[in-house]
């Protein structure tokens, strides 16, 4: 059975910096890339960063570029999200998903919900003075 499971999320403070990590099991981690979605209150879900396999490939959303930086540790079977710089507008439930897709270069591969293989429940982030 495939489990994900973030943690590291709370509440900092404008310019704060928080690293959140989803831990993945049932599952090896370089079967599939791996994506960071949020989905703040009333509005849709957004993808925010992705992990190809092998490390061979990354992609960030254009808010958060420069600022969040994603990472895997095979052996952990984890991967990381470290969130520097935050905004207010980075308020959110964070989660990570396996992707049916091993590269973050596949189109729609962090659009489209048919690409989203196994999630977890998420963690919030609070960004808030």
């Amino acid at each position: 059975q495939v489990q994900l499971v973030e943690s590291g999320g709370g509440l900092v403070h404008p310019g704060g910096s928080l690293l959140l990590s989803c831990v993945v099991s049932g599952i090896t981690l370089d079967h599939s890339a791996i994506g960071w979605f949020r989905q703040a209150p009333r509005k849709e879900r957004e993808g925010v960063s992705c992990i190809s396999i092998g490390d061979s490939g990354t992609w960030y959303r254009d808010s958060v570029k420069g600022r969040f930086t994603i990472s895997r540790d095979n052996n952990e079977n984890t991967v990381y999200l470290q969130m520097d710089s935050l905004k207010p507008e980075d308020t959110a439930n964070y989660f990570c998903a396996t992707l049916y897709g091993q590269y973050c270069s596949i189109p729609g591969i962090m659009t489209s919900s048919r690409y989203l293989d196994h999630w977890g429940r998420g963690t919030p982030v609070t960004v808030s003075s």
